[in-house]
């Protein structure tokens, strides 16, 4: 992986990198956000000029005498470090940026989503949104990029040697995580440090994101819970009722906790795809349970490396939630989204990769073996006919993604790469 100099001597280049560039060059300000330590500070100090961290001791200073400090004073584009740890800083950026009329003024970061009532003070036109994920392998250095996504939606063929990353490395970075932080760490040091995170999420990360009381161990028996189910359609219900223990949770009580770990970005489901079909099936709506990083369900069930190779069911839904993470981070620069599909006939697809203009990829995810790969692309080949493109927009390509070997094309007419030559 490239390196930039240009302010941080051993700063991993981001996907997101040339994203908040343009967006610098075309809105007053941008904002950064993302899970606690995924890198949005490291990236924005690339870009700034001058920066001011917030103090949570500002929260309890009224609106007009923040208006009256010079936060906001200084070289451009300033950084304003975790925004919402003072939430009235929002409406003071908004007001200078139209006070400027100039591009390019901030960066905010922020760790957590604002309020709905901050929501309502509508940054349109002014605050441009920029999502941060972990490091993808591409970022951190263990997919080689030789098949990239905006290639594949190209039409360019998929074919690549076989990278250097073995099957055992992919496990470890299941382990490890995306984390910077944890970039040149075994999977066993890294592991502490998520642990200690997922500490600190459930203790304090939760209870202050919207001031409401929470209990820590009833947070953490969800999440323990919600690791299993990572990578499947897991109601509410379900989740609730596999908390274990003699008095479940309350569905409504998950569902609070689920919606403060959405607002720090913890959680991010992907949601169902709805394309018009040619069949009769019936389309099914709910989400796929996934998670910032792979990790975290890894420290969250106690797990290792050994442990993940002798169980090959659980190994396989963190290799889909690692997948899923990476294709997120890819999107970002193709301006594309992330989805599911499936069906009342039981008819499956991990992704559904669509962009603006109605293209899509439709992908599986497997850790590899040719039985595997044949089934999946069978599943592809059927979701190709049920679909009424027409209504849709065009396919681009039908694609399975493995954990190691080399990239190809099928005589099917399915591309096959692993994730390690995957990259944006």
């Amino acid at each position: 992986m490239s390196r930039n100099t240009a302010k941080e001597e051993q700063y991993l280049t981001r996907v997101a990198d040339s994203i908040v560039r343009q967006r610098l060059r075309s809105a007053p300000a941008v904002l950064l956000e993302g899970a606690r330590a995924c890198g949005k500070t490291t990236t924005a100090r690339l870009f700034a000029a001058s920066e001011v961290l917030l103090e949570r001791r500002l929260a309890a200073v009224s609106l007009a005498s923040i208006a009256s400090l010079p936060v906001l004073d200084g070289a451009v584009p300033r950084l304003v470090d975790e925004w919402q740890v003072v939430p009235d800083i929002w409406d003071i950026v908004r007001r200078e940026c139209d006070k400027r009329g100039l591009p390019g003024q901030f960066i905010l970061t922020g760790s957590a989503d604002p309020p709905t009532d901050i929501k309502q003070h509508s940054g349109v036109g002014r605050v441009a949104r920029v999502q941060m994920r972990p490091l993808s392998l591409f970022e951190s250095g263990l997919s080689t990029g030789a098949v990239s996504l905006r290639a594949l939606f190209e039409g360019v063929e998929c074919s690549a040697p076989t990278p250097s990353a073995e099957f055992g490395d992919v496990v470890d970075a299941i382990c490890r995580g995306g984390w910077p932080l944890c970039h040149n760490l075994n999977p066993d040091d890294a592991q502490d440090f998520v642990s200690d995170y997922l500490t600190e999420l459930t203790q304090t990360e939760v209870p202050a994101v919207d001031g409401s009381k929470r209990d820590p161990y009833r947070l953490g028996r969800l999440f323990n819970s919600l690791s299993r189910n990572i990578s499947t359609e897991a109601t509410i219900r379900t989740l609730s009722a596999d908390t274990g223990g003699s008095r479940p949770l309350d569905p409504r009580t998950a569902d609070s906790y689920l919606s403060a770990l959405r607002r720090l970005f913890i959680v991010e489901d992907m949601p169902a795809w709805s394309p018009k079909l040619r069949s009769r099936s019936r389309l099914r709506r709910a989400p796929k349970r996934q998670l910032a990083d792979p990790s975290l369900a890894v420290a969250a069930l106690g797990a290792d490396r050994k442990r993940l190779l002798a169980n090959p069911e659980t190994l396989g839904f963190l290799f889909e939630s690692l997948c899923v993470r990476d294709l997120r981070v890819y999107c970002g620069a193709q301006r594309a989204e992330l989805n599911h599909y499936r069906d009342n006939t039981g008819l499956e697809v991990d992704t559904i990769i669509w962009k603006r203009n109605g293209e899509w990829i439709a992908a599986e995810i497997k850790l590899g073996g040719r039985s595997a790969v044949d089934a999946a692309a069978a599943s592809l080949i059927k979701l190709r006919d049920r679909i009424d493109t027409t209504a849709v927009g065009e396919l681009r390509r039908l694609l399975v993604i493995t954990a190691t070997g080399f990239a190809y094309e099928r005589t099917d007419g399915v591309s096959v790469t692993p994730i390690t030559s995957l990259g944006p």
